[in-house]
């Protein structure tokens, strides 16, 4: 794995704030009692159980924990205790990842109602 990424794929905090905005729009929408199709189709990537949001998260959290481990500035001590902090939450998200199944329960009660709009009996 590269050192670098070149600049046109480095996120920049811009990017990342960008994404917690998106979602805080999210939750946003979804206080406004929206149409449930709408908000199903909106969670189905955010919950996705290969590349929802909890995998993700858990993945950049143990990505990070590795750039601690490899970087020579951060004292050993103080890496140890930061990266088992991060380890520990990167396995809690990612504990999340069969929130997808609640999906998966929504569409089965949505069913009816989904079949029914889309003319099918």
């Amino acid at each position: 794995m590269p050192d670098h990424f070149p600049d046109d794929v480095t996120p920049t905090p811009d990017d990342i704030r960008d994404a917690a905005e998106t979602l805080s729009q999210l939750t946003e929408y979804l206080r406004t009692n929206p149409d449930l199709r709408t908000a199903l189709a909106l969670m189905e990537p955010l919950l996705d159980e290969y590349a929802g949001l909890p995998i993700q998260l858990g993945d950049t959290l143990r990505a990070f924990a590795r750039a601690l481990t490899d970087n020579p500035t951060i004292p050993h001590g103080a890496a140890l205790t930061l990266v088992a902090d991060l380890r520990s939450a990167a396995w809690e998200q990612t504990g999340h990842h069969s929130l997808h199944y609640t999906l998966d329960e929504l569409r089965a009660i949505l069913r009816p109602e989904l079949d029914t709009a889309q003319g099918r009996s």
